[in-house]
Parts: C-alpha cells; sequence; structure tokens
C-alpha cells in the first residue's frame, strides 16, 4: 500500500492580480488547505480568491519577506508550499509533490522546485532564468525567513531535495510590465542595501552589469533565442545597473560616501 501523503498547507500574497490569481488557486485545489494573504486589492483579486479558499486574509502590505512570514504564520498543516500569485501548478508536480512527501524522511525539511518562465511568446530555458531552483515547500515548523527584499527567502537547517517538474511561471504582461517591475524591484532593493551599510563602488556599475550581460547572452546561451535573448540579457544587465546606481544616489541624498567616488 503506497504511504499516505501529509497535510500541505498552500500560501499566497497578492495585489492587484486578478488577470493571475484564478489559475493559480485552481491549481492548487489539491491543497489541504489554501491561505490567502492580499495587501487590499483594489481590483477584483478578492472576489475571486473566495471563490477558491475561504482562508482569504486582507492585511497591509510590509514587503515581501513579512508578509510571506506572515502567510506562512497562518498556515495549519504539517507542510506549506508557497506559490506567488503569476504561478501554476501543473497536474505533472502536484502528483511529484504528493510522491516526494509521502516519501519524505523525518529529516528532509524542504523541498526546491525549478520555475519555468513564460514570456516574450515562448518559455525560456535558456537565457540564465531556468531552472531558478527555491526552496518552495518546507516543513511549517522549521523553516524561517531571511535574505532582502524583493530577494526573500526560506531558510531550514536539514536537508533540502530538488523536484523536477517546474513551477509554471507568468512573469510580465508585456514589455512595459517588465520595465515597471525593474524600476520598483531596484528600488526596493537599492533601500536594502542602504539600510544593511553596503557601501557603493565605481565596479558596481561598470563591471556587474556587463558579466550580468555575459552570463546571460554568452554562458547561458541567450543568443540562441534571437532578439528576445538580447533583450533578455540587456534588460538583466539594466536591473543590475539600476540597483546600483540607485544606492549611489541613496547614498548621495544622505550625505554618505562609498568605498569609491564617482
Amino acid at each position: 500500500m503506497a504511504a499516505q501523503r501529509p497535510e500541505i498547507s498552500a500560501i499566497v500574497v497578492c495585489f492587484n492580480e486578478e488577470d493571475n490569481i484564478g489559475r493559480c488557486l485552481a491549481s492548487l485545489s489539491w491543497c489541504d488547505e489554501i491561505v490567502v494573504v492580499d495587501a487590499f486589492s483594489m481590483d477584483r483579486t478578492v472576489e475571486i480568491a473566495r471563490r477558491h479558499t475561504d482562508r482569504v486574509i486582507q492585511r497591509r502590505w510590509t514587503g515581501y519577506r513579512d508578509q510571506k512570514s506572515f502567510a506562512h504564520s497562518q498556515a495549519t498543516k504539517e507542510w506549506v508550499f508557497l506559490v506567488d500569485s503569476d504561478e501554476e501548478v501543473s497536474p505533472e508536480l502536484k502528483t511529484e509533490i504528493d510522491d516526494a512527501l509521502a516519501r519524505a524522511g523525518a529529516e528532509t525539511d524542504a523541498f526546491a522546485v525549478p520555475r519555468l518562465v513564460y514570456y516574450l511568446g515562448r518559455w525560456w530555458r535558456r537565457g540564465g532564468w531556468y531552472p531558478d531552483y527555491d526552496i518552495r515547500i518546507f516543513r511549517r515548523e522549521r523553516a524561517r525567513w531571511g535574505g532582502m527584499d524583493p530577494h526573500e527567502k526560506i531558510l531550514v537547517d536539514g536537508p533540502v531535495l530538488r523536484l523536477r517538474h517546474p513551477l509554471l511561471h507568468y512573469s510580465y504582461r508585456d514589455i512595459a510590465d517588465h520595465w515597471k517591475r525593474i524600476n520598483r524591484f531596484t528600488g526596493i532593493s537599492a533601500a536594502e542595501q542602504k539600510a544593511e551599510n553596503r557601501p557603493w563602488r565605481m565596479s558596481d556599475n561598470t563591471l556587474r552589469p556587463l558579466f550580468r550581460f555575459f552570463r546571460s547572452y554568452v554562458w547561458k546561451r541567450g543568443w540562441l533565442e534571437g532578439f528576445p535573448g538580447f533583450f533578455l540579457a540587456a534588460t538583466a544587465a539594466m536591473y543590475v545597473f539600476l540597483k546600483y546606481a540607485k544606492l549611489r544616489e541613496l547614498e548621495l541624498k544622505h550625505g554618505a560616501r562609498g568605498g569609491e567616488t564617482g
């Protein structure tokens, strides 16, 4: 007789995601509990979410790490599955999760899941976006939160196993949406680095963007995707450039000096 899967809570944080939240939550219908933490959306996000779960909590946005940590605290099952509102769980991944949890030994604390991005009319297996392994499934009482916004992460002490099937990630609606998020995320990242007293250096704005472009376009074979691959590498480099340029701007605003002048 096959082992029974332990119970699992899905947690999703969201804000103004009416285009994605229904697809996301429908793909989580097999979970034993779905907890949605909404940051007072102004569209139909909450209405749609309530069609899929009665555990919809509205809470003022306090940052990616804190919001997801709060959602974690609201889960009640042995295992927790963190899914972003623009992601979807495929039937293949669902089956793999069921099997992995049923077989998980007492020493296993978490599972890392790859993500496959859909953008510019294609699934991105080149350019550096795949497999992008991230801990998404973890024992509720053995996990804690670390990292800096917008790159928060789950921390565990025990073994982390990798799953094979990816989460499907519908990342950006279009180029305008992509640029809007780059602008927002680089601002958040710069503020976090300033709060951590990380000094700006000229090399941050010269060498780091060049390396990021090379990594995406050459090393990760983005060039095989034609112009979209070039675009992806260029925007990755611009993300790095803006992040550190905004850090320098914050230093100048507050009268601080980085390790090098510029």
